[in-house]
């Protein structure tokens, strides 16, 4: 008798209904494999991963609003992936590095078997994507960031950097502080700093990076300490190597 094959839940993304229509054809082939949801656009990705809890991800990773590498990061390794893209060699030696499975567009039915196998073992030994190595090599290297995604359960909040006030470090999450709101998100303070324009953020504080536009003035508080006074009037610490960045920038 064959070997009876567990199912494998899969959500499908793609913002072209084409690639959607192809893919969902390719997989009628793959009796184990059960389509739960496809979805056109990153911010459904997120919310049908986090609702759906799918063992697979078809994540294309050229998409409007939300690229696959953003619905990557938002998403965590909770689901193995798959990426379908027309996406550089850069990124495809990226992906060949951290052995992630990937189809690049067209495809055939025969290159969609193969990824199929890698994914199957993968799923057997529990092997859970280095979403952050492979975010950080595959990713084209931009300028600052213009924007900081928080996922919150199903939904995303996306926050202009124009609009953030500071980041308190708690553990490794970061606290944003934005509007009058605070948003909790999975990253550490070094790693947020890196993405964050030097110009305008500066690491007052082992756990503090301001928004210099935000900043009214700098008092003395103890003996060697000091502390950053906001326009709004919140008070935040300012360690002696945080003063010297801060004197530098300003």
């Amino acid at each position: 008798m064959p070997e009876e094959r567990s199912i494998i839940r899969a959500v499908i993304v793609d913002d072209e209904e084409l690639a959607r229509s192809v893919l969902c054809e390719f997989l009628a082939a793959h009796p184990d494999v059960e389509i739960a949801a496809t979805c056109a656009n990153g911010f459904e990705a997120v919310k049908a991963v986090t609702e759906l809890k799918p063992d697979l991800l078809f994540l294309d990773v050229q998409m409007p609003k939300l690229d696959g590498f953003e619905v990557l990061e938002l998403i965590g390794s909770e689901v193995a992936v798959i990426f379908v893209t027309a996406f550089d060699e850069f990124a495809l030696k990226a992906f060949e590095v951290h052995a992630v499975d990937y189809l690049l567009k067209p495809f055939s039915a025969e290159r969609l078997t193969e990824a199929l196998e890698r994914v199957r073992g993968r799923l057997a030994l529990r092997e859970r994507l280095p979403i952050r190595a492979v975010v950080s090599t595959a990713r084209p290297h931009e300028g600052p960031a213009e924007r900081i995604l928080v996922r919150d359960g199903p939904r995303v909040h996306v926050v202009a950097v124009d609009k953030l006030d500071y980041v308190q470090a708690q553990d490794d999450y970061v606290c944003l502080y934005t509007e009058g709101k605070k948003l909790l998100k999975e990253q550490t303070l070094a790693e947020l700093e890196l993405l964050l324009d030097p110009g305008r953020f500066v690491r007052i504080h082992r756990s503090f990076i301001l928004n210099v536009e935000r900043l009214t003035r700098v008092e003395p508080y103890g003996k060697d300490s000091r502390i950053a006074i906001l326009r709004d009037g919140t008070r935040l610490p300012v360690s002696r190597s945080g003063y010297a960045r801060l004197g530098e920038l300003l």
